[in-house]
């Protein structure tokens, strides 16, 4: 007989379900999430177990490579298909989610994400870290402008980050009330801005080491950071029968809507590896 086991992932712990090949429910259980807890219990129960499945999410990563260590045939599943799938369901809850999870890997009916590598995982961590520290920087640079204009002090539209610092400080020393309440956000605007400096640095340097990223910069209007987020999104290029097939991985393709004699198309889905934003997301 063949088992099938589905696992519906939180921070802390794990909802189990173990299903044979006829779909009947052979044991449930909640585990912590570690992978460690979940193959000795998967090799306590005794049967083989043909193939573990979970929907993608944070700690996608650091369970498939760790059960797939341990020997388990592991497959973690598209989560909107899932998502559909589950929705009708009466109840929600995570036993009840892992009970169809399992179901959902009995039958086939879904399919897989592209687990990327430790290295696409690190250059994605750099890029988000550095948008991070910038978003930051530019909020407290904001916060600072809008404390001004109440004492009726106005800056220039434009200002660049470099030398925000050297032209408002001393314009807020002068005032003892209002350096009172704003020095500190300048100091730690300062600190950031110089945390994000370092990090734009690391960004750039990954960029001119990576043969790929470099070939990419040949192209007009293309610099470190979009050959960077490019070349982490797509990890390896293998897995993509047709150039084509990258802009659909993107969301790059329209949205269409067929039923009867009903045929229309719409705007790109942006539903991909990245948000229409440019943040980083995906497993």
């Amino acid at each position: 007989m063949e088992y099938f086991v589905g696992l519906d992932v939180s921070l802390r712990s794990c909802a189990l379900c173990i299903v044979d090949g006829r779909g009947k429910v052979c044991m449930e259980r909640e585990l912590p999430c570690e992978v460690d807890e979940i193959a000795n219990f998967l090799n306590a129960f005794g049967a083989p177990i043909v193939r573990i499945g979970f929907e993608a999410g944070a700690l996608s990563q650091h369970l498939f490579f760790g059960l797939q260590n341990m020997g388990f045939e592991i497959v973690c599943m598209e989560a909107r298909q899932v998502s559909a799938a589950l929705s009708a369901m009466r109840n929600k809850t995570d036993k009840t989610d892992a009970r169809g999870i399992a179901q959902i890997l009995r039958t086939g009916w879904f399919s897989p994400v592209h687990m990327k590598s430790r290295e696409a995982h690190g250059l994605r961590a750099l890029l988000s870290t550095r948008k991070a520290l910038l978003k930051k920087t530019m909020d407290l640079a904001n916060e600072v402008r809008g404390l001004r204009k109440i004492f009726g002090v106005r800056l220039p539209r434009t200002v660049k980050h470099g030398s925000f610092d050297g032209l408002v400080r001393p314009m807020i020393e002068m005032d003892e009330v209002l350096a009172h309440a704003v020095i500190p956000l300048l100091d730690a605007r300062a600190v950031l801005f110089q945390h994000y400096l370092e990090l734009d640095r690391r960004v750039k340097r990954a960029a001119s080491q990576d043969e790929v990223c470099m070939r990419m910069m040949t192209v007009p209007g293309v610099g470190p950071i979009a050959a960077l987020t490019f070349k982490a999104a797509v990890d390896d290029p293998n897995r993509f029968k047709r150039s084509r097939t990258v802009a659909a991985h993107f969301g790059l393709t329209p949205r269409r809507y067929q039923s009867g004699e009903h045929d229309n198309p719409g705007r790109i889905s942006k539903a991909g590896d990245l948000p229409p934003a440019g943040s980083l997301n995906v497993v």
